[in-house]
């Protein structure tokens, strides 16, 4: 099958991947957006999972033909489990999954826990088998239980460092939040396996290959340029964190299950909780559908919260529901709010995990990050602004963003840095 992406152009699937894609589990993908609510604030920001996985699939593929170009051998087979899995690498993404996973953490994350065995359990496995990938597949993915003797760095492919998925979707965001940025397709050019494992190429010949570093480099600064700019965005995570504050409640009165998830799209889960009969979980939905959002009435950063305070900051209101919900439910009391329009949002800390990619150079494989290399020094400074993004925030309704302000500075011990809404 060919299909015509804005981001690769035409996208030639195989006969196993058309199966794939023609499955329930993957088109249940075209209803969820890729960035979440960021169209509240990108219009354009429309896309999918479903397209990201389809480009996620290319870029494997384009992958592996650079590393055969170097002189790697690919089996056909191989190739074909590797295009696979990168079409299914995102198949358990949850409706604004990256809010409820990893920024309020009501669940695992989509590539952790049981879903994929769950997947792999029905239709999507018995597809896999019919075209003999169910265990390479399976494998590829780091399903528990089926190593399948495939090479790590086939893996690392598709979910490693500086990979196909991310290749796919720093373009992709890119491209639908209308901001003109980019990297160079050289970087394919550097891809090598090392070991087993996939590593960029930083030297040719005994020599150090500045270009190569440099093309790197410049996806590092395309991930933190979207970081910054969409990402973490004040406006896309405030409307993420009403959607998760909705959920939480609806888990907390036995009106969602984990399992019911996979099968939301972002409507259907918004509709939902809209739908659902309890004033407070209703309104929080009800905010989305109309753009009338809570407003930022605290806000503190790294350049006030010192390294200590931020670790001990996210242990008890990232980590733990129980702390975060009291501190929400003593602000809502103090202000005389319902507990629904106070949202306390404190993320993980910020790290660049992609600067961890392995990399060969004149002196042997070694990390991108690595302390002191001579090399890399550009890297560290990098990390430090990404480091520099965490935001710890209160939302409340706008009139009670002043009295907010006052009453989270003396809860939390710090003056706010934000003046206005």
């Amino acid at each position: 099958m060919l299909l015509r992406d804005p981001i690769h152009g035409d996208i030639e699937l195989s006969p196993a991947e058309t199966a794939i894609l023609d499955l329930p589990v993957m088109q249940r993908l075209r209803g969820i957006k890729q960035l979440g609510t960021a169209y509240l604030v990108y219009p354009g920001a429309l896309h999918t999972r479903f397209d990201h996985s389809v480009g996620a699939c290319a870029m494997a593929h384009r992958i592996v033909a650079d590393l055969v170009r170097g002189g790697l051998d690919v089996p056909p087979e191989l190739e074909d489990a590797i295009g696979v899995a990168g079409l299914l690498h995102d198949v358990t993404h949850i409706p604004f999954g990256h809010t409820l996973e990893d920024e309020r953490r009501l669940f695992p994350r989509h590539d952790k826990g049981t879903r994929l065995a769950a997947l792999f359990a029905s239709d999507l496995g018995d597809a896999l088998a019919r075209h003999g990938l169910a265990d390479q597949v399976a494998a590829l993915l780091h399903l528990p239980g089926n190593q399948g003797g495939m090479p790590e760095w086939a893996s690392d492919i598709v979910s490693g460092t500086i990979d196909a998925d991310l290749l796919d979707y720093l373009r992709r965001d890119s491209f639908f939040t209308g901001l003109s940025h980019n990297y160079d397709d050289r970087i394919l050019r550097s891809f090598t396996v090392h070991g087993d494992r996939l590593a960029l190429r930083l030297s040719k010949h005994g020599m150090d290959r500045p270009d190569a570093r440099s093309e790197i480099i410049g996806v590092l600064r395309l991930r933190y340029f979207l970081t910054e700019r969409v990402y973490y965005h004040h406006t896309k995570v405030v409307a993420g964190a009403l959607i998760s504050k909705a959920v939480e409640q609806a888990l907390e009165h036995g009106l969602l299950e984990e399992a019911d998830f996979l099968r939301f799209n972002d409507w259907t889960l918004l509709d939902r909780l809209e739908s659902c009969g309890i004033a407070g979980i209703s309104a929080l939905a009800q905010r989305i559908a109309q753009r009338n959002l809570l407003k930022r009435a605290y806000v503190v950063s790294g350049r006030s919260v010192p390294l200590p305070q931020r670790q001990d900051w996210v242990t008890r209101y990232h980590l733990a529901r129980t702390q975060r919900a009291q501190a929400e439910m003593e602000l809502a009391t103090t202000l005389n709010l319902p507990f629904s329009e106070v949202v306390v949002y404190c993320p993980a800390l910020s790290m660049m995990k992609e600067a961890d990619v392995a990399v060969e150079t004149n002196r042997g494989l070694a990390h991108l990050n690595a302390p002191g290399h001579p090399s890399f020094a550009e890297i560290d400074a990098l990390q430090e602004r990404y480091s520099e993004l965490w935001r710890f925030y209160v939302f409340v309704p706008e009139h009670a963003t002043s009295r907010a302000a006052v009453a989270a500075a003396e809860m939390f011990g710090l003056p706010s840095e934000h003046g206005g809404t």
